[in-house]
């Protein structure tokens, strides 16, 4: 893996039209995130001019002479520094190429654990770094969860150029050490640009100040990049997330099981099996939006009907028949610890995975991950915030659970303090 230039804009323009891409952003703080989010959403013309109106009025009080664009993300930050329980800010815009979600996640150290919520449905993650900085202890964290959640793309926004007299030599010394921890993590693909957020360097336009960069803006990358819709590795999933029973007189036996196809598709006369009981049966129809539909594909939410009355209930998977999960009790994975309060091995906890949830004991910490060189400490005590290690979980009940590598969603689970609910890490199955 290299640093990427990426394909030219033509080259990668029919991925990109119509589409909708998922991205996080992530930051130490002070590196200019919020300023870099705001910049990207004036100047591709995505803030209501109200808002911008408000913007400009609060900066002239300040006596500033230009809007603070960092004002357009500031506002929920000062409600999270207030304790209020805000994880992700999630925001929405489009352009005539493509539609947006950005999970623009908090650069403190404390809310590290904030951005597995927001890059664990992401298709891009946006590292932003101090060009006076370069790459630090923060940035290798965020550069390891995004490897961790298998983000395929990865943008290293090198800010602030404009503080170190827009140096070419700068940026790439920054880009190519990031670009060896990304090749060690095993990150694919990594498109370093280097932006002034404050300026709007390379962020929606193109800088003339930096004539020796030949990529693409951020802006451009974000409406072009390639997104494969579907990524999984593994079968078709449906976690039944409920039996809908109406019981009326037009709908007498009518017995659908609703939920949200978690990979591949489904069709009417598909045989399939249903987990941990397994159960086999063949779909017999499939209603989408009240509907009656031949085939339906992830991540749709719909309702299937099969052709036998089986006891299903919340918590089964609909799979294949021929491509169904190992079901087991012994669960290893990685995890990212998010809880204040400690992982210890011998632990009770709860395992939600998709609509199920299961008991289960921390049987071991095998090892925890150094993030400076990516050595592992091997049987440590516990797990703090932040953290992130490999455990061995024994559940109560079999879980048909694939490797996270072969699904995001049907690979990944929750652990839960049986006492209060709280969470306390969040888990990716595999070897």
């Amino acid at each position: 893996m290299t640093v990427s230039t990426v394909r030219t804009v033509a080259d990668r323009a029919d991925h990109a039209s119509g589409t909708l891409l998922r991205f996080a952003t992530a930051g130490s703080v002070d590196d200019g995130k919020s300023t870099l989010v705001g910049r990207l959403l004036h100047d591709s013309k995505s803030v209501l001019a109200d808002q911008l109106e408000a913007i400009e009025h609060v900066s002239q009080g300040r006596g500033q002479q230009t809007p603070d664009l960092a004002l357009l993300t500031d506002g929920l930050r000062a409600e999270r520094e207030q304790g209020i329980t805000i994880d992700v800010a999630y925001r929405y815009f489009a352009t005539p190429a493509r539609r947006f979600i950005l999970a623009d996640t908090p650069g403190h150290v404390q809310y590290t654990r904030n951005m597995v919520t927001g890059a664990s449905t992401a298709d891009l993650t946006v590292i932003l770094v101090d060009a006076r900085n370069g790459v630090v202890e923060q940035t290798r964290r965020h550069a390891a969860i995004s490897a961790l959640l298998r983000v395929p793309h990865v943008v290293l926004a090198v800010n602030k150029m404009d503080l170190v007299g827009y140096r070419e030599r700068v940026f790439a010394a920054i880009a190519e050490e990031f670009a060896a921890y990304a090749d060690a993590l095993g990150i694919p693909e990594v498109t370093a640009i280097p932006v002034s957020a404050l300026a709007g360097d390379n962020v929606v336009d193109l800088s003339a100040a930096m004539s020796w960069y030949g990529g693409p803006t951020v802006l451009e990358h974000l409406e072009t990049v390639a997104v494969d819709p579907d990524t999984q590795a593994c079968g078709a999933r449906f976690p039944v997330q409920y039996v809908i029973r109406p019981g009326t007189p037009d709908l007498p036996d009518y017995r659908g099981y609703a939920g949200q196809i978690a990979a591949g598709s489904f069709r009417v006369g598909e045989g399939v099996v249903v987990l941990p009981s397994g159960t086999t049966s063949t779909i017999a129809g499939i209603d989408l939006l009240g509907e009656p539909v031949d085939t339906a594909s992830a991540p749709r939410s719909v309702t299937l009907l099969l052709d036998d009355d089986v006891d299903i209930a919340r918590g089964d998977l609909i799979v294949p028949v021929g491509d169904a999960p190992l079901l087991t009790r012994d669960v290893r994975a990685t995890v990212c610890h998010v809880a204040d309060r400690p992982l210890t091995a011998g632990q009770r906890v709860l395992l939600k995975h998709t609509t199920r949830t299961v008991k289960g004991v921390v049987d071991e910490i095998t090892s925890r991950l150094d993030l400076d060189d990516l050595s592992r400490s091997h049987h440590p005590d516990s797990l703090v915030t932040n953290e992130i290690g490999r455990v061995r979980i024994r559940v109560a009940e079999p879980l048909a659970l694939d490797s996270y590598e072969d699904s995001r969603r049907t690979g990944s689970f929750l652990l839960i303090d049986p006492g209060d609910g709280m969470t306390l890490a969040a888990g990716m199955a595999g070897p």
